[in-house]
């Protein structure tokens, strides 16, 4: 995807998520991401890429290594766990599904009463 700024300049976005058959990635879940690199891009297109990129690599090593994440009893019941990204960031996910199964990326600032009614809204999500 490129992008024209307001400075005039066309500039370069890679904002799709790597093919990668261990792990199974709802509709909504990792593209909400999307949104938020169109958001930081207009200030900062490296920056914007520099997340993406971290995500991706922490999808990738949860594919790997399911468990290393912590549970959140606060926000689900569910036998979920999370993976922070720049201490911004929440891949909600579940350890044991093969492929691994991503519930949700979303911001980590966001009130726990939010996180909580995303997941819940996303409970009758199966393969």
């Amino acid at each position: 995807m490129a992008r024209r700024h307001s400075d005039g300049c066309v500039r370069r976005a890679s904002v799709d998520v790597p093919a990668d058959e261990r792990l199974r990635l709802p509709p909504g879940s990792v593209y909400r991401s999307r949104r938020d690199w169109a958001y930081i891009a207009d200030d900062n297109i490296d920056a914007a890429d520099r997340l993406l990129a971290d995500i991706h690599f922490a999808l990738s090593t949860l594919a790997a290594s399911p468990h290393i994440g912590h549970r959140r009893p606060d926000l689900t019941t569910r036998p979920l766990r999370f993976q922070p990204v720049r201490d911004e960031y929440l891949i909600a996910y579940a350890p044991d599904e093969k492929p691994l199964w991503v519930v949700a990326v979303i911001h980590g600032r966001r009130n726990p009463r939010v996180l909580a009614a995303i997941l819940r809204g996303r409970e009758g999500d199966t393969r």
